[in-house]
Order: structure tokens, then sequence, then C-alpha cells
């Protein structure tokens, strides 16, 4: 029994001995002295800017972006092209919907280094000159918004609904529009414009 006892104590005189040791050679820094060190060199892995050329209603721009930059944020921090809105900025509202190649798209999905060479089209490059876009005009004469917060977004998703050619029905221009959220509800109103601009192309 006292040598069980003797045992014991001694693995605990070895541990507490073992911590002593390991604290006294841990490396003591205060924060002055942390804040001193070099600080960690960038990764490898870290994007570098890179040159991309975008021609964005019908004008041509040359950027240097990081290539993790989204459409959206390159039309409206590098090119100031505004009337694009960043509402959800994953897909799910429309606000940033613009027209690439007469198609429309979410311009918070798609990095804009992937757009190179591509026709883009925002509401700002819609009208000619002082005449207004059919689909403005409509919007404008069946009221079709009130904040007007998602209305560049819902005017390209509408001229893209057009060039897709598929709806015909109120019912089928609702469907084809549910990726555009207005939260003001106008969207009767909405679909009103869409059926007025889609007769005048007939």
């Amino acid at each position: 029994m006292k040598l069980r006892i003797k045992r014991r104590r001694f693995g605990q005189l070895m541990i507490a001995s073992t911590l002593v040791t390991a604290i006294a050679n841990f490396p003591q820094r205060t924060f002055a002295q942390k804040k001193l060190l070099s600080p960690t060199p960038p990764s490898s892995m870290e994007a570098s800017s890179v040159p991309v050329k975008l021609r964005v209603n019908g004008a041509e721009h040359a950027l240097e972006i990081d290539p993790r930059v989204t459409l959206l944020d390159a039309l409206r921090e590098r090119i100031g092209l505004t009337g694009t809105k960043k509402g959800c900025d994953h897909g799910q509202c429309g606000a940033c919907t613009v027209l690439v190649d007469g198609r429309r798209i979410n311009s918070c999905l798609t990095l804009a280094v992937m757009q190179e060479g591509a026709a883009i089209t925002t509401i700002e490059g819609l009208a000619q000159g002082d005449k207004l876009h059919p689909m403005q005009a409509a919007f404008i004469k069946h009221d079709g918004f009130q904040c007007g917060y998602c209305t560049p977004g819902q005017i390209c998703s509408a001229v893209g609904l057009l060039n897709e050619g598929h709806a015909k029905t109120d019912d089928e221009v609702r469907e084809l529009m549910s990726g555009n959220i207005c939260r003001c509800g106008a969207y009767p109103n909405i679909v009103n414009a869409i059926q007025e601009a889609r007769s005048q192309q007939t």
C-alpha cells in the first residue's frame, strides 16, 4: 500500500515538473511585441488583377480587376453604371438582371472576366437617345413600379423574356418573370406592361 502511494506521488511530481519546464520554455511575448512582428506574407494563391475588356451598351471598357469580381460589381463600381441594382447578391431577387447577347442573366452570379467579348446591355443602354425602349414606355404607362428599386432588373428581364419568345399568356408571363421580385407588389401592372410591349412587336 505504501509503495503504491509513493509511486503515485512520484508520478504527480514528474507531471508537475514537466509542466513547470514547459511553461518556463514557452516563448513570452507581450501584446506590443506581437504587433512588431513582421506581417504574414501574402498567400501564393492570392488573386492578382487581370486585364479585361467589357463591351457595355456599345462602348468598350478596358479594366484591370480581380478575376473574382462579379459582373454586377464591375458595372457599378468600375464602370459607374449604377442603374443595375444590387439586391440580395445571391441571384434570388433579380434586381441585378442585365442582358448578355440578348439573354437575361443575374449579373451578381457571373464573373466579369467570363463576359469578355459579349454584348452587355444594362438599363442605361435600352433607350435610343431620348426615345425610350418600348418596354420602358410600357412600364411608365401602366405604372409598373412604385419604389423603383427593382425596376431596372424587371425591365431588362422583360426584354429578355420577349427575346425568348415563350410568354404569350398572363400566366406564362408571371411564371417566366418569377425570378424578379417586386417588394411593392406591382405585379399586375408589370404583366400589363409586358403584354403591351409584346403586342407592339407583333
